[in-house]
């Protein structure tokens, strides 16, 4: 089974990883398209709670017994500001309108119901800056560890034109805490202009996974367990939504070795 999920091109729904199609246990995730006018409803499982993230456009949203109203407003996820994001848990339908068109990420993974639903403000979310020269990214921290969660971690990257991004390649799926902790995760991507691509490997020490691929714009990438860095070409800036779930809600990883001299100096 390759790792790589392509995007559906028309339609509402854009990508769908559930536990089931990833032959995993936590990390699902689906993208999708709402027209301007259009409303679209997602339930959540009974078992699972969810982040939705409203990537572009402007939208009002309804759930758990609350309501939003004019969330969202970037024109694309390349814009210099933060998204809006729902937390909601178990069982909660997410009523959502479109005020213009509109592209939604829904993440999700196992939970109980310890916590309500709630907005979660782009001035909420701390954003940074990763790496040096060439390998330099803009990262914002939709919903991190510190913030309230049963399982879920949420985080979108923006890779300029020709850097390398999650890299020197990393991994988190050792249960060998505070060094490294088990994560599955995903990567949603989006590119610009959309007929570039990305470049992402997903290898272990022991190459029982090794696979490298040319990822296109709204294309998720599954990264089950392993190492997995991105590089885009010249030309082309990336973008990516994150989202990890595990054993346990920690975020701790480990460097490939034989690539952890270009930081060590």
């Amino acid at each position: 089974m390759s790792l790589l999920v392509k995007a559906a091109a028309q339609g509402e729904a854009i990508v769908t990883v559930t536990p089931e199609s990833a032959h995993w246990k936590h990390v699902g995730f689906a993208a999708r398209r709402v027209k301007a006018g259009d409303t679209t409803t997602i339930t959540l499982p009974a078992d699972r709670e969810g982040c939705l993230v409203v990537l572009t456009g402007t939208v009002d949203i309804s759930v758990a017994g609350r309501d939003w109203t004019h969330l969202g407003g970037r024109a694309s996820v390349f814009d210099d500001r933060s998204p809006h994001a729902v937390y909601a848990p178990p069982s909660s339908t997410y009523r959502v309108t479109a005020r213009d068109d509109a592209e939604l990420a829904l993440a999700s993974a196992p939970a109980t119901g310890r916590f309500e639903a709630r907005l979660i403000e782009p001035a909420s979310m701390k954003r940074s800056v990763r790496g040096t020269g060439a390998n330099t990214r803009y990262v914002c921290d939709i919903l991190p560890e510190t913030e309230p969660a049963e399982a879920l971690l949420v985080v979108e990257v923006l890779t300029p034109a020709g850097h390398s991004s999650s890299y020197p390649p990393h991994k988190h799926d050792t249960d060998n805490l505070p060094e490294e902790s088990v994560l599955e995760e995903t990567y949603y991507h989006r590119i610009d202009p959309p007929q570039g691509f990305a470049f992402q490997r997903v290898y272990t020490d022991e190459r029982d996974i090794d696979e490298s691929m040319a990822v296109g714009n709204h294309d998720v990438v599954m990264v089950p367990r392993g190492y997995h860095p991105v590089v885009m070409p010249h030309g082309y800036r990336g973008y990516y939504l994150n989202v990890m779930a595990g054993p346990r809600r920690e975020w701790h990883f480990r460097n490939d070795p034989a690539h952890e001299w270009m930081i060590a100096r």
